[in-house]
């Protein structure tokens, strides 16, 4: 089975617009789980504009299903993931200034760099994901890591959707092939909605879990969070 994290990111970045506490972030958590979401991802960035590190923290004894913490793995995050030990670390190679995440790891490049972050966040019970595009020298060179897992960059996928299915997610079923071969647990994220989610989890074998933000807070405006969450759910069965 498919798991579904709810990224809340956006929800923060609502509540941050007026300075306040509404909506409530740890309240929009406890109500993913009960409507059916599980697992609860969070992205801070340096410059706190939407989920903060105290949001972190504050989040870690109250998410009864898994806590996923994405990010660029800076002095600062690893100590905030020191300190919090989420169920799962997904590490993303993000710039301070970029808008949302647009690119996966150079595995090749960074094997080394990755290597020793890995290590670190496994000896604090950390499940450790990887941020990876559909390349397969990407993904053989994350083994070299000790990454339990990847998370496929869908971006891609979800552009070239409407335009030709099978063409947008060849790449991807490639990679989820390989990782399988490799031993590579496989997460994917970005982009995904209700359009284009069912497809991707019927070619992709092996898929984990999908974590989902954007669009999910985007249709909840219309069908209610509750509603919403369980629509998402059922494109993963």
């Amino acid at each position: 089975m498919t798991k579904l994290s709810v990224n809340i990111n956006k929800i923060a970045t609502l509540r941050n617009a007026r300075g306040h506490n509404r909506p409530d972030v740890l309240q929009a958590a406890r109500d993913c789980e009960r409507f059916g979401a599980q697992g609860i991802t969070v992205h801070p960035r340096p410059d706190e504009r939407h989920i903060r590190y105290q949001d972190v923290r504050d989040l870690k004894p109250i998410v009864t299903t898994e806590l996923n913490v994405e990010g660029n793995p800076t002095p600062d995050f690893l100590d905030l993931v020191r300190e919090v030990r989420p169920e799962q670390v997904t590490l993303v190679p993000d710039a301070p200034d970029a808008i949302t995440s647009n690119a996966g790891w150079d595995t090749v490049r960074h094997q080394q760099q990755l290597m020793g972050i890995v290590q670190e966040l496994k000896s604090y019970g950390c499940r450790v994901s990887i941020f990876l595009d559909p390349d397969l020298d990407m993904v053989k060179a994350a083994v070299g890591t000790g990454a339990d897992r990847i998370e496929l960059y869908t971006e891609a996928y979800a552009s070239g959707y409407h335009h030709n299915r099978e063409a947008a997610v060849a790449p991807y079923r490639a990679a989820a092939e390989l990782a399988q071969q490799l031993g590579l647990g496989l997460n994917a994220g970005h982009d995904l909605d209700l359009d284009n989610l069912a497809y991707l989890k019927q070619q992709l074998p092996g898929l984990a879990e999908v974590s989902i933000g954007h669009a999910l807070i985007c249709d909840a405006l219309y069908l209610g969070l509750e509603n919403t969450v369980q629509l998402y759910r059922r494109q993963l069965v």
